[in-house]
Formats: C-alpha cells, structure tokens, sequence
C-alpha cells in the first residue's frame, strides 16, 4: 500500500524528493512542538524505572521486572515534587458523587456538619474522582515543555525548510514506545492474570455490593477466553507497530482496542482510563498522516500513493544496528516475556495470593455455632458480630461476612506486591460487611495467625493506594518455633516461580502496620466439620463452628485457572 523513498541523511538533494517540497512557518512550529511532546510523553524520567532496568537479574527474572519496562507514562509531578509515582495498573476507582459531596459539604450547611461529613469521607476509604484537569495534568506539563523547547528551537534553527529525517525518527520512537507498551499490556491478558476468575468469596457477594468497577473486572474475569481475545488484540497491535510497512495497521487497532478500553474505565471507573488513553494518542500521531491518503482512497476512490522517506539503511552501522535492536526487542518481549507470563500465570498470578491453603480447609461453611467469650450467639441475619458464612478459599485466606459495615478499598487490587497479604483484588471493591484474612498456617500445632488484608479498615486515608506499602510479619505475635513449623513464605511457592525480585522484596525490612489479628487453633478431620477457636481481633475469646456445604453456582468453573494449588 505504501511506497517508500529511501534518503541518505547526508545527501540534502534527495530531501527534494518530498512531495511535499519546503513547510510552511506554521508547520514546522507545530512539527517542533509536537517532536518534543512526543518526545517527553515516550521517554522515561523515573529513576525507578532506571534502577529497574540496569538491577534486573536476567537469569532469574519474574514478569514484573520486564512488564515495568514496558509500563510507563508521564509523570512529571511526581518528578519535580519527589514523591512517588502511583502505580497507573493499580489506580483508585472511586468516584462516587456522594462522597465528594460529603468531603466539599454542600453550601448553607454548618461548619460542624461540613467537618463531619469530611471526616465521615475520610473515614468511608472511596475518594472522589479526580478531576479531568488533574487526572491528565502530566500530559499538560509535557506540552509546555514542548512549546518552550520550541520557541527556543525556532530562535535557533532559521535555515532548516522542512524536517523529514526527523519525523521519521519519532516516529520510530512512538512507534516502539507504543508497540513494547502494549505488548506488555497484552499479555496480562493473553495468560488471563489481569482479571482473574471471582474466588470463592466474591461469589458469595451479593451483586449490590460491589463497586462499578469491581463489576466491570469481574464481568471479564468469569469470561477468561475472552480476556485472551483482548491479549491477542493487544500483542497483534504491538508486533504490527513494530514494523514500518504495517504501522498503519497497528496504529488503528492500537486505537480502536484501547479507545474501547478509555470508554470503559470512565464508564465503570476503572482508575485505567489515562493510561489507556495514552495509547490512543500515540496510536493517533501514528495514524495521523494516513487519514487523509485513506480518505481520498476509501471514499473518494482515487489513485493514492503515499510516501515516505527514511535514512539510508544499506549503510552497515545503520544496517546491523536495526538489525540488532529488533532482534533484540523481539527476544525480550516476546521470548523472555512469554516464558515469564507462563510462570506467572500458572505458579505465581500476581492478583492471587501464590501460597496454598490448608488442603482440609477449603470449601465454603456455614456457621452452626458462634460464641463470643463464651456466650452463644444463636444465627439473627440482622447481629453485627456473628460470622454468617465463611469461606476458606484455595489459596491462604479465610472470606466471612457480618452485619457491619467496612471500609471499601476502592483499588482494583492491582501493583506488583510479592506478599500474598498484599494482593487485595478478593476484597478490593467489595462492601456488605465481607472480610477477608490472610493466614498462615502451623499445621503442625494447627493453629492459623490471620491478618486483615483490608488495611483502608485501619488507616485514615483518602485512597487505597498501597502500592508503597510493605508489611510487617512480626514476630511478635508469631512465636519463633510457630515459624519453624510455618516455613519461608517465599519459598512456599514452585521452584520454577522463585526469582531475584522476589528475593529482593522478601529480603527487606518490612514496615510495621497494625493490622487486625487473629490466633485461631482449629481441629478437623477430613474438612467437613471445622472448630475454630482462640483469639479474634478484639482479643475476644472466640468458638466457631463450621460445616461445609456444596453451593451450586450459575456460572460454570473456569477452563483457565491461574495459580497452582
């Protein structure tokens, strides 16, 4: 479809080829400020990025590592302030009008009011959504800097007519940038870890109870096929881009899947909506030149040859290195990558606890007995301390729901913690008194030290983003001989899925959080019947009975399970 004119960068008589002879004044300016735009947009300014790319070990490598070279956008402000940049997979969702109503207060009200409802939004862990200025102001920083540098360019550079060298080269740096970020989208969804399958808890939720945008994750999560379709879609996009004949190609399927995906989050505050869309903008420059020979194609029918022009590639330090860089991309992100993602996918899904629970233990339950320092609880559907069901699901947490109201984590569980206690997307999202507790597990001496895996339960904050957070398995509450018996958790996972990263992150010293605990003892035969008893989070003396039923679900099992169990 296209037809190329070859040009050495240091013959000036072959830039006359260009059809389209000398720019006008107004073009080139725009060509400046856009170069430099594209420029900030698709080049890294995060030392973690850095410190990321050269501390990578690549004879152990864990997914992450190469996904977070993929995955990155602007981020100025967190550049010029010092602080650290939030993870754009693992954004905030909420936006309920409601709670920014209550955190403004509305007009008239009294200041007493105003202070309660602020702290009453404070307290309720779902932020107002942010602002489409504030949510896209690191693009708008990009910008500035692309009009500045242009004027100073301009100030500079009175002699140069056109720049068709230039355009060629950020279009290769787009188109890489582009091509490698959503590759490394793709195949989060190619190996479906993305949007994981509802555990056993979130189908025991009642619809109602979830957030807009636990909805929409869960309506792709029950349909694993599909989500690879979308994985598929995505790498398809990427390897096109990475080609120059088929860029076109790439750059509209680019748009139309991540443009469906922008629509998406805004619709279901997915907290993915900018990231999205910045792949929709580079798809567009990409495409940009094209629409106007494919409209005079397509709908006027005429005879379009489009050109290009590009540097002279027979040269052989030109030749060899493209040669090289391409290979080099391709061994990375698709050989690495896919061997990583398989690993991820079937030992260590990174929104999944990795750790397998007590085999005895998982199933669902129903409460037959409940006591609280002794005193029975009978069943009352409408008591705010009784379990009313429980659920140990394959992995190392117990689920249970009371008649109380939790702080709903707004995440959509995402980043890229190496703790199970921090993979959050069971109770991220999730309202209607549903708990959710992180165990491990002396089966020795079968007794379970269980930890509250909401942490917005416990901490005043405004967002759910715990992606900085690390947290404390202290020994405090753990005796050493229970540890003994309990094992490493980093290696409780399959040989194939130990990697450097998670060394690195298991090595460190881990922030203290108080979290709410649990020391249950537990006896049990063959997992039908189940005595719980100990200590609960408010040092109560605890006695549980549990009996295990077979719930009939609507939604079929899954053909594409993550995580080995």
């Amino acid at each position: 479809m296209s037809e190329d004119i070859q040009q050495n960068t240091a013959t000036a008589t072959q830039v006359k080829l260009a059809p389209s002879g000398p720019w006008s004044g107004p073009k080139r300016f725009g060509f400046r400020v856009l170069f430099i735009f594209m420029l900030a947009m698709c080049i890294p300014f995060s030392s973690n990025w850095y410190k990321n790319l050269f501390t990578l070990d690549w004879t152990r490598p864990h997914y992450r590592d190469l996904y977070d070279i993929a995955r990155f956008q602007p981020a100025f402000v967190s550049l010029f302030s010092g602080k650290r940049n939030r993870d754009i997979t693992d954004a905030t969702g909420a936006n309920d009008h409601e709670a920014k109503k209550k955190k403004t207060g509305q007009k008239g009200e009294p200041a007493e009011l105003k202070k309660e409802k602020s702290a009453n939004q404070s307290a309720t862990g779902m932020p107002p959504k942010s602002g489409f200025l504030i949510d896209y102001i690191d693009w708008g920083i990009a910008l500035l800097i692309g009009l500045i540098g242009a004027l100073i360019w301009s100030a500079f550079d009175r002699r140069s007519k056109s720049y068709p060298i230039l355009y060629y080269w950020i279009r290769v740096v787009v188109r890489y940038r582009a091509g490698i970020g959503i590759i490394g989208f793709g195949f989060t969804k190619l190996f479906p870890t993305q949007m994981p399958f509802p555990s056993l808890g979130l189908l025991n939720t009642n619809f109602g109870d979830f957030t807009a945008q636990k909805i929409y994750w869960l309506s792709v999560g029950i349909v694993p096929w599909y989500q690879v379709f979308g994985g598929v879609v995505e790498i398809l996009a990427g390897t096109l881009l990475l080609f120059r004949k088929t860029t076109t190609f790439g750059a509209i399927l680019l748009i139309a899947a991540l443009g469906d995906i922008t629509f998406v989050n805004y619709a279901y505050d997915g907290g993915v909506h900018v990231y999205a869309f910045y792949f929709v903008v580079l798809g567009l420059f990409l495409a940009a030149d094209d629409f106007p020979k494919l409209y005079n194609l397509l709908i006027l029918e005429r005879y379009t040859v489009p050109f290009r022009i590009y540097p002279d590639f027979r040269k052989p330090l030109l030749k060899y290195t493209r040669i090289g860089l391409k290979v080099l991309t391709f061994v990375i992100f698709f050989g690495i990558m896919t061997y990583t993602e398989i690993i991820n996918f079937k030992y260590d899904p990174y929104k999944q606890p990795a750790t397998a629970g007590v085999r005895n233990l998982r199933g669902n339950y129903r409460v037959s007995e409940f006591k609280i320092n002794g005193v029975d609880i009978p069943y009352n559907p409408l008591d705010s301390t009784r379990w009313q069901e429980a659920t140990f699901e394959n992995w190392s947490t117990l689920t249970f729901r009371v008649n109380r109201p939790v702080l709903v984590d707004p995440s959509n569980g995402g980043g890229s913690p190496m703790r199970d206690i921090q993979r959050t997307f069971e109770i991220s999202g999730v309202a209607g008194g549903q708990r959710a507790f992180h165990y491990y597990a002396d089966t020795l001496d079968k007794v379970l030290y269980l930890q509250d895996k909401n942490v917005m339960a416990l901490r005043n904050v405004k967002t759910a983003d715990t992606s900085g957070i690390k947290d404390s398995s202290s020994v405090n509450w753990i005796s050493q001989s229970a540890w003994k018996n309990i094992g490493d958790e980093n290696k409780m996972i399959d040989r194939w899925a130990w990697s450097t990263r998670r060394d690195r992150e298991f090595a460190e010293k881990p922030r203290d959080l108080k979290r709410n605990r649990m020391v249950l003892k537990y006896q049990t035969t063959d997992g039908s019947s189940i005595i719980l008893y100990g200590k609960n989070e408010n040092s109560d003396s605890i006695y549980v009975v549990l009996n295990r039923y077979e719930r009939k679900y609507v939604l079929p099992k899954s053909s594409l399970n993550a995580g080995k169990y």
